[in-house]
């Protein structure tokens, strides 16, 4: 079994030339498929794979560092509440989960922070309100009425 494998491999490669016969001209560093794979595959796996989970891990780390008193959070396991204290030294927090209700969890169970979403929410319609009013007419009232209806609509009412 085993030398027939090496036989045809010895085939696909187009067996050795003899020993006193000049190399084939045609042979250069990318004659084998392998290398020319693996030229192709690690700058591929680089810019679809690591480079996404850097910048998904810079996020990340941002989110949790930029927590502070009052805002508003969801956790991993899907509690809404509202920072009471964070722990500059340690890593945990205090969320007020409802009247005399406060958990003391790790920062790292936090998943979203709503407070920095709504006003990124704001700025972009005040953006969108800006630019509509530098065209006029009716679409820069209707972009503030937008940024008022999305204030209004704060899922969380603590």
């Amino acid at each position: 079994m085993f030398n027939q494998l090496m036989i045809l491999l010895a085939d696909a490669q187009g067996g050795q030339p003899p020993a006193g016969a000049p190399q084939d001209p045609a042979g250069g560093l990318f004659s084998n498929p392998l290398l020319l794979m693996m030229a192709v595959g690690i700058p591929l796996f680089y810019f679809l794979f690591l480079r996404p989970m850097r910048r998904q891990e810079q996020e990340r780390n941002a989110l949790l560092t930029n927590i502070k008193k009052n805002d508003k959070i969801i956790t991993n396991s899907g509690i809404y509440g509202t920072v009471i204290s964070v722990a500059e030294k340690e890593d945990e927090i205090v969320v007020k989960v409802d009247d005399n209700v406060r958990l003391k969890m790790v920062k790292n169970s936090i998943l979203r922070n709503l407070t920095n979403e709504e006003t990124a929410k704001e700025t972009e319609a005040a953006k969108k309100a800006a630019k509509a009013a530098k065209k006029g007419g009716k679409g820069a009232e209707a972009a503030a009425s937008t940024a008022v209806a999305a204030k209004k609509d704060d899922p969380l009412k603590f």
